[in-house]
């Protein structure tokens, strides 16, 4: 018996546009692409991996695939620290609204651990974040040539809030030792993770995170050094 207009109008409906279709498989062969990308970087570096490596290990038989989705390295690389920031943002904007609006008034360890503590998330099997990050930190010369990154403004917060919780150390003093902070942050989670792998830790990992923090906190409080040019009226 052959359907009526009314009768096929539903399984109709019920179809993903061709154009929607599209969009979620491109979605998701950029996602293939970006993990893939983040694995061979962690091993080999981000300056040694052919694109077309990186299209093969993501499954991917056009070898210009990672162009198309990406362009150039430099945008595979930027993507790659959205995808993994914005997770990472998720959970510090919570901690950073808490900071803020908390009934406590906040300690410069508040502000270190929100910093580390939502990084150390990605502390999981099959995930190479962190690996990647110092790697790419070491090749780039530092934290501060990562700009462009959009990742959200919780961090900016963050430094923001460090000038309050420490009037004494000058700006240009604490601008670097932030970055100090936050290079380290990134190198000791990441060794963390690669010794997990190779052999027990004798602290959990709570533990050594937590030591972490305290040991961070103390050097952007650290005392001046004598002779400083940075230091006002010096």
């Amino acid at each position: 018996m052959s359907q009526t207009v009314s009768e096929r109008t539903p399984r109709a409906a019920g179809r993903r546009p061709s154009g929607e279709r599209g969009n979620v498989r491109g979605e998701a062969t950029r996602k293939r692409i970006l993990l893939a990308a983040e694995r061979l970087f962690a091993e080999h570096g981000i300056s040694a991996v052919p694109l077309r490596d990186i299209g093969i290990e993501a499954g991917q038989r056009n070898h210009a695939a990672v162009q198309y989705h990406f362009g150039d390295r430099d945008e595979l690389v930027k993507a790659l620290m959205e995808l993994r920031g914005a997770e990472s943002e998720a959970i510090r904007t919570d901690i950073v609204t808490g900071i803020v609006v908390g009934g406590q008034v906040p300690v410069v360890a508040d502000v270190v651990g929100a910093f580390v503590r939502p990084l150390a998330i990605h502390i999981t099997p099959d995930n190479h974040y962190l690996a990647f990050l110092s790697l790419l930190i070491t090749e780039q010369g530092g934290y501060e040539s990562l700009d462009g990154v959009h990742t959200g403004a919780s961090v900016i917060s963050l430094r923001a809030l460090l000038t309050r919780l420490a009037p004494d150390v000058p700006a240009d003093v604490l601008d670097e030792r932030w970055l100090v902070t936050m290079t380290s942050a990134v190198h000791a989670l990441a060794r963390y993770q690669a010794a997990q792998l190779k052999h027990p830790q004798r602290a959990q990992l709570d533990v050594l995170i937590g030591d972490l923090i305290a040991y961070l906190s103390a050097g952007l409080l650290a005392p001046l050094v004598a002779g400083d040019p940075r230091i006002p009226d010096h």
